[in-house]
């Protein structure tokens, strides 16, 4: 199991090559939670994540390898650059095995560090596997999470935490393999016992909660989430012992509180955060993880690597739970000026339309008619209600969308 020395020892390694990320106050979610709320903001770390921190303490910790064969890892995602940015730090070679379905702008960035990129595999477990067998070749393999020199590197954000924050009552921090999580809860049990250390995962890849529920490491089959970088089926066989002895529980939380909680970042911190790396806040803000009033809580946000594509719908996805987005269909006759009437209606009432699409020939709407689909910007609930009552009190019809 990995020892808080390991942990110290890598802070020492690898402070010369890492950001000391920020650890920053939220004035906006301490009043909603009634907790002083600080976020660790790894999203300013090297390649955009906590990832490098572990890679680097791994090729540092044994350079004469790495630096006669190279290094090897599989990843499709913030594994892949941390390695990659580590490697090329080091001035060591990097071998990245991606899945070929890995996505093209992570291929880009992975080898805009230098690392080569090899394709390989339908599933990320054939990547690995791919990887290991390059490693027998003498290459140094760098596990994402189930290795303790990887774990000890991680560990260093709960060094940094609480050098900046002794006072810390409760960390909360997104758990995948496990690695982040466990260097963090060693870091913290031996500088603050009294800390309580809590993990979250998405409801659609919950296996580091259900091994601790069942006291044995479980496999699920994951689904698909907006926290992907989380997205992990069986937590490591390094990880686990110390999750069972160290951390106090895992905490779970919905794709809509996940998206709500990318959202609020970016309106609240001006911060980008991927699905995986806003899961504290998304536990914090929809009541998974509760705090005491008065108490210090510290949320990790792991990363910010998210495509740009997901970032779009995780942020329509949220507008649309808040109410800030209408999205409608309004049946009108099918004359001239009958359109411009109807689009008066939602001006009047301040409603926003970002999107329209006249719809001829619907089968369920009556010949002399044609139905008018709307997206509109809105204040929030009460503002939808108004609109709505405007256009139904103007003789349209008008069903609310998905």
């Amino acid at each position: 199991m990995v020892t808080f020395a390991a942990v110290q020892e890598a802070k020492d390694r690898i402070s010369p090559h890492i950001i000391r990320t920020p650890l920053v106050f939220s004035p906006t979610f301490s009043e909603r939670t009634g907790a002083r709320v600080y976020l660790k903001l790894e999203t300013f770390q090297k390649a955009g994540s906590f990832k490098v921190r572990g890679a680097t303490n791994k090729i540092l910790r044994n350079l004469d390898i790495a630096g006669k064969y190279g290094v090897v890892a599989a990843s499709a995602g913030n594994h892949a650059q941390g390695v990659a940015v580590a490697a090329r730090n080091a001035d060591v070679a990097a071998t990245i095995v991606m899945p070929v379905w890995a996505s093209l702008v992570k291929q880009e960035a992975t080898k805009s560090y230098g690392a080569r990129i090899v394709l390989h595999g339908q599933t990320l477990e054939e990547s690995v596997a791919y990887a290991e067998s390059l490693a027998r070749n003498g290459m140094l393999f760098v596990h994402p999470y189930d290795d303790d020199e990887v774990i000890a590197g991680q560990g260093t954000v709960g060094l940094e935490i609480l050098e900046d924050l002794p006072e810390m009552d409760v960390v909360v921090v997104p758990v995948g393999g496990g690695g982040l999580i466990a260097g963090i809860a060693t870091a913290t049990k031996a500088l603050r016992p009294s800390c309580r250390i809590i993990g979250v995962q998405s409801e659609s890849c919950p296996s580091a909660f259900e091994a601790l529920r069942t006291g044995k490491p479980v496999c699920v089959i994951p689904k698909p989430t907006l926290a992907d970088g989380i997205r992990v089926a069986q937590p490591g066989l390094a990880t686990l012992p110390v999750i069972m002895e160290r951390v106090e529980r895992i905490a779970i939380v919905g794709e809509d509180a996940i998206a709500d909680a990318v959202l609020s970042l970016i309106e609240r911190k001006k911060v980008i955060a991927e699905g995986a790396g806003a899961t504290p806040l998304a536990a914090l803000l929809s009541g998974a993880v509760e705090v005491k009033g008065g108490s210090t809580v510290v949320l990790v946000i792991s990363g910010g690597n998210i495509d740009t594509p997901l970032l779009e719908r995780a942020i329509r996805r949220a507008l649309v739970l808040r109410g800030r987005i209408l999205q409608c269909r309004v049946t009108i006759g099918d004359a001239s000026g009958t359109l411009a009437r109807m689009l008066a209606v939602v001006a009047r009432e301040g409603g926003n339309i970002t999107h329209i699409h006249h719809e001829a020939g619907a089968m369920d709407v009556p010949v002399q008619s044609v139905r008018v689909l709307l997206e509109i910007e809105t204040r929030g609930p009460d503002h939808i209600r108004s609109i709505v009552a405007a256009l139904e009190g103007g003789g349209y019809r008008t069903d609310l969308t998905e």
